[in-house]
């Protein structure tokens, strides 16, 4: 166990327990891939405003990346995320060797059903097994009030509060507003590798995903249209290659023919290697705290 300045950072679900049975209540978990941004500063605002005992734990997961390079490549840089966990007064870090998490022997897997399937779950096969494998243990270790999760992966706050509810978790999942640049793309720990060109030609992700709300409000109710709305945005762009654009029920991920209730926009679009996702409430976040959409 260390200390960075008032931080402290665990590296074992021994030490964990520890700091945590001494922590105040209510706990805010905030978790993290590492090489954090201000997506995960305001994720970490969020819980200090709302927590007596703030964790973030920093775990690039293997579990979740089909493709073992995209593993690889994740940028990572402790040093740089640890100063921001203390500029935003963390007060514990859990920052785990793979072992930690996946002891030797371990063999067993979190698959949550439908929502996981569409969209990020067709694209990346296993991926939100990965997710909610991780985030169970992570929540057991933890045992927060709350987790703090953003909006820009909306998919996977449905995929985890799926997995919490069915397996009687009682950490409340809170999803935040995505943050963006001020061109409109959203903060993602893989924009670092976008080249200038790809990084100038991304923010036609936010254009697609506003054209296709600004339709909506304006009357467009099928789905095709808006759909039909957020390709011909993203074909202006010649570096944005789209791998999927959706309008999908806002509780159930469903394709939807016509956009009669809460309903969620989201596309994920590549330039070269790097693959990008956003996505765009389309009519108000009805429903119960746990099932409404992000």
């Amino acid at each position: 166990m260390t200390e960075v300045a008032k931080t402290t950072v665990v590296r074992t679900r021994a030490e964990l327990r520890e700091a945590l049975a001494a922590a105040s209540r209510p706990v805010g978990l905030v978790p993290t891939m590492g090489w954090l941004h201000d997506g995960h500063r305001a994720l970490m605002q969020r819980a200090r405003g709302a927590s007596a005992t703030v964790v973030v734990s920093i775990f690039v997961n293997p579990r979740q990346f089909n493709v073992a390079s995209d593993f690889t490549r994740y940028p990572r840089n402790e040093a740089r995320d640890l100063a921001m966990c203390e500029e935003e007064g963390v007060d514990l870090v859990f920052a785990p060797e793979v072992e930690e998490i996946y002891p030797p022997g371990f063999a067993t897997t979190v698959s949550v059903g439908a929502v996981a399937l569409p969209l990020e779950g067709t694209a990346r096969p296993g991926h939100f097994d990965g997710v909610a494998t991780v985030v169970a243990i992570l929540f057991d270790l933890v045992g927060a009030e709350r987790a703090y999760f953003g909006q820009k992966d909306a998919q996977q706050v449905m995929v985890i509060r799926q997995m919490a509810r069915d397996l009687a978790i009682g950490t409340e999942v809170v999803a935040c507003p995505t943050i963006r640049e001020p061109d409109g793309l959203a903060l993602s720990s893989r924009n670092v590798h976008l080249s200038p060109e790809e990084r100038a030609a991304a923010p036609v992700l936010r254009r697609a995903l506003l054209a296709a709300r600004d339709a909506w409000r304006s009357g467009e109710r099928s789905a095709d249209a808006l759909r039909a709305r957020m390709r011909e945005v993203l074909d202006e762009e010649p570096l944005a290659n789209a791998e999927y654009v959706s309008v999908a029920d806002g509780l159930t991920l469903d394709e939807l023919d016509r956009v009669t209730g809460p309903a969620l926009a989201s596309l994920a679009v590549r330039f070269g290697t790097t693959r990008l996702i956003d996505n765009e409430i389309l009519g108000p976040a009805t429903g119960t705290p746990d099932r409404a959409p992000v």
